[in-house]
């Protein structure tokens, strides 16, 4: 991957674009976005302006999106996550899963990065494994909870990198996540009743009012599925880091001094 050539990537199921944001931050161009919620879209609208947007991923083909390096999306919980019904990829939602396949297959990127609730581990994440090895891509799963960045809840979440190449890639596997506390109350949190002292916590500034009435309720939808910005960006990183790496090797450069000098530009400080 030359300097001036960066990795291209297209959103399924983009939400607010924490995805988008992340791999962004790593260096990549997005393409395309597609999402269908309407706040989500005002936000992809205002933050991404001049990227070609689709709203129904069913009506998405090789005819509306272009081609890209990378295709990243949380394809929806709500089937999979213990919260649900528990009907997992069967259901209407979740199911979607089977759209973002069709599209991998139709438009052939090197790379997918999918996510979804730690809840798929065993409601669905075999199923999401042979669909993408019926269509030629080996993966690699981790669970990264968004407590590893630093946030004040732990957040669980799963992701699955995969590739379409011959070369079996261990894009996470002995990778290490700079582990960040910025809450020295929420460690071990698990739910609201881990809380040390909450009574003593500051009222939060995103949601909750004197009579238990929620305010801004699209926003804290759109935050509550967004993929953790950090989380993404730090996977976007590994991805590119890959990349420069195999150019290296393709272009005969066995300058080790070089090569470091790659990786450290594509090191991740969260």
């Amino acid at each position: 991957m030359a300097e001036n050539n960066p990795l291209t990537f297209g959103s399924l199921f983009a939400g607010i674009g924490g995805f988008d944001l992340g791999f962004e931050r790593a260096g990549m161009v997005c393409k395309w976005q597609v999402e269908i919620d309407d706040y989500a879209t005002k936000v992809l609208e205002k933050h991404w302006p001049h990227v070609h947007r689709e709203r129904d991923i069913r009506e998405c083909g090789k005819h509306n999106l272009e081609p890209v390096d990378v295709i990243c999306g949380g394809f929806p919980c709500q089937d999979i996550s213990y919260a649900g019904l528990g009907a997992g990829l069967d259901g209407e939602r979740s199911g979607l899963f089977f759209e973002a396949i069709r599209l991998v297959r139709q438009l052939q990127p090197r790379i997918v990065v999918l996510e979804n609730v730690a809840a798929l581990l065993t409601r669905g994440l075999d199923k999401v494994l042979g669909m993408l090895a019926s269509i030629g891509f080996d993966a690699e799963w981790h669970c990264i909870p968004a407590a590893a960045v630093g946030a004040p809840h732990l957040r669980e979440r799963v992701f699955i990198i995969a590739d379409n190449r011959r070369e079996r890639v261990a894009w996470l596997a002995g990778k290490s996540i700079q582990r960040v506390i910025a809450f020295s109350w929420c460690k071990n949190v698990r739910r609201l009743e881990d809380l040390p002292a909450r009574s003593n916590l500051y009222a939060s500034r995103l949601c909750g009012s004197g009579d238990g009435i929620s305010k801004r309720m699209d926003r804290l939808r759109g935050l509550g599925n967004a993929v953790v910005p950090q989380v993404a960006e730090w996977i976007g990183w590994r991805i590119v880091e890959h990349e420069r790496s195999t150019a290296c090797r393709k272009n005969g450069n066995s300058n080790p001094a070089k090569n470091a000098a790659h990786e450290n530009d594509a090191t991740c400080q969260l």
